[in-house]
Order: C-alpha cells, then sequence, then structure tokens
C-alpha cells in the first residue's frame, strides 16, 4: 500500500466537509476521481458506511494500492477501484460503467492543479451527466483567489509546478466557477483550511455548513460565495 504524508494530514478536515455537505441519510453513490493512494477513500468509507463508494485512477500502481487499502481494511462500501482519464468522455470512464444520473456525490481531491486543464473541463463535464439532480461535487486543492495566491509556500509550490510541467499550476476559483457553469454546475460555498480550499458544486443553490460545493442545475446564473473556514493543511 502507497502512503501519502498529505493524505494522512488532510484526511480527516476533508471529512469534515464531507460531513457538512452530503446527506446523512442512506444510501449515496459516490465516485472519487483521481483516487491517488487510496488513503482517502479507505478513510471515507469507513467514516460514511452509508455512502457507497467507487474509486478510480489513471495511474495503475495507484490502482493496485486503491486494492491494497481496499481488502485491508475489508471495505464492503468500496467497490474495485476502476482506470479513468478525467480528460476522456465522461462516458468512456470505467468502459462505460458509470451512469448519467446515477450518483449523488463525486470527490476530487488534489488533482487540479496537478494535471492539464482538459482533465478540469472533462471532470465538471463528466460531473454535469453523472449526477443526480441535488447531486454535489466536491473538489480539494489549492487555489488562486481573484488572481493572488497565498501563503507564499503555495506561490513557490505554483511556480515549482509550473517548471515541471507548463500545463500544471494552480487555478483560480473564479475560473473553475466558470468552467463549471458550462456544464450547469454551480459554486456555492468555499472553505479554507491552512492551505488549501475545499470547493463544493452542487445543482441546487443551498447554503451548507463545510466545504465549497456546487449542484446541478440546468439553464440558471449561479454565484460564488466564499465563506467559512475548517481546520487543517494541505
Amino acid at each position: 500500500m502507497l502512503n501519502a504524508p498529505a493524505a494522512e494530514r488532510n484526511k480527516e478536515p476533508i471529512l469534515a466537509v464531507l460531513r457538512g455537505c452530503v446527506d446523512p441519510r442512506g444510501p449515496l453513490q459516490a465516485l472519487e476521481v483521481s483516487s491517488g493512494t487510496g488513503q482517502h477513500v479507505a478513510h471515507f468509507a469507513r467514516a460514511l458506511p452509508h455512502i457507497t463508494w467507487q474509486p478510480s485512477e489513471y495511474d495503475h500502481q495507484s490502482l493496485a494500492s486503491i486494492e491494497a487499502y481496499r481488502t485491508h481494511y475489508q471495505l464492503d462500501g468500496v467497490k474495485p477501484a476502476i482506470h479513468l482519464d478525467a480528460s476522456s468522455p465522461w462516458d468512456s470512464w470505467g468502459s462505460g460503467s458509470l451512469q448519467a444520473e446515477s450518483l449523488d456525490l463525486v470527490v476530487n481531491i488534489n488533482m487540479i492543479h496537478i494535471s492539464p486543464i482538459a482533465c478540469t473541463e472533462g471532470l465538471f463535464k463528466g460531473a454535469g451527466h453523472i449526477l443526480k439532480p441535488q447531486g454535489i461535487l466536491l473538489t480539494y486543492g489549492p487555489y488562486a483567489v481573484n488572481g493572488q495566491i497565498t501563503p507564499e509556500s503555495n506561490v513557490n509550490f505554483d511556480l515549482s509546478l509550473r517548471q515541471r510541467n507548463a500545463a500544471w499550476g494552480l487555478r483560480d476559483i473564479a475560473l473553475l466557477s466558470s468552467m463549471a457553469q458550462r456544464r450547469g454546475l454551480f459554486l456555492e460555498k468555499v472553505v479554507s483550511s491552512s492551505l488549501c480550499f475545499s470547493a463544493c458544486y452542487n445543482e441546487e443553490r443551498t447554503m451548507h455548513s463545510g466545504g465549497v460545493w456546487l449542484r446541478r442545475q440546468r439553464g440558471s446564473a449561479g454565484n460564488l460565495k466564499v465563506a467559512g473556514s475548517i481546520p487543517g493543511s494541505s
């Protein structure tokens, strides 16, 4: 099993956001896009047993790690991980195993800044199709706000990412909100930790405590709302 120290640090703050934005009554169906090592989905599945999770990854080594976590913790609420390229058409995700309007929740952690923008476009487009009405997309990572990146460590992180790959880098929340709106998703709330933001996109513009989220809502204009904070780290 792979272990990422950042995932250990941020899994509990992200869980707190999830608790604030999902219905505590079950059952719910969730997809995690870019599950990484599998630490997050293993943690969430044990804490939120009313949610059935579908992890996914592009990297094959990570797919093996996710399966190792699923087996080690005997997670009945976690399905075998599927290979998923977020930049590909949504109806090809999981070899076409995901159906339109079939999910209550899509979660994406620390992918947007370390992948080409086509992956973010694909994430929003896919979520706009596979989420049920009232469904939620929750993203987590370091973002720019109104063109500004803070703190200085994130400025340096952004520079290092762009030096490694010109297609990577911290995205501005306003840009992401605009991209999401084109896919019928509307940013409702942003919750900050010490270095990162949780952003949630929802179909219906109702406020929730914790997280940044957007609901699917066809044919409406959305608002950007920034509020609240949670303890935690990147």
